[in-house]
Parts: structure tokens; C-alpha cells; sequence
């Protein structure tokens, strides 16, 4: 079962200066716990966007039903 996410993020690299912060829907394969750990959540984006872990800055995160 899929689950989708709203998520709100920055990027603290330099190469992202002028634009650093992103917004959208994320679909993951299987629902997480409900008080998962942001840096779980930073490390989830990061890796889909082929990033080191430390260069996600997690905003914001909430379920879609």
C-alpha cells in the first residue's frame, strides 16, 4: 500500500543558492510511523534526489489521505 506526503524542504548547498527551497507530493512505497524521525524523512528525500543526507533540511511533512 502507497502512501503520499506533502513535504516542504531546503537544500543547504551552494549550488542551490538562489533557489534553495521545494515543495510538493511524495509517494512512498509503504506508509511510515506516525512520529517518524526527520532526519529518516531528510534521508528518504535525499536519496531520491540522488543527495547526501546533510544537504536536506526538512520544512514540513504531512500525510495526504
Amino acid at each position: 500500500m502507497t502512501a503520499k506526503y506533502y513535504t516542504e524542504f531546503r537544500l543547504k548547498d551552494s549550488y542551490y543558492r538562489d533557489g534553495n527551497e521545494f515543495s510538493g507530493v511524495v509517494e512512498l512505497n509503504k506508509p511510515l510511523e506516525r512520529y517518524s524521525d526527520p532526519g529518516l524523512i531528510e534521508s528518504i528525500l535525499a536519496h531520491n534526489f540522488d543527495l547526501s543526507a546533510e544537504t536536506v533540511r526538512l520544512v514540513s511533512w504531512s500525510r495526504l489521505h
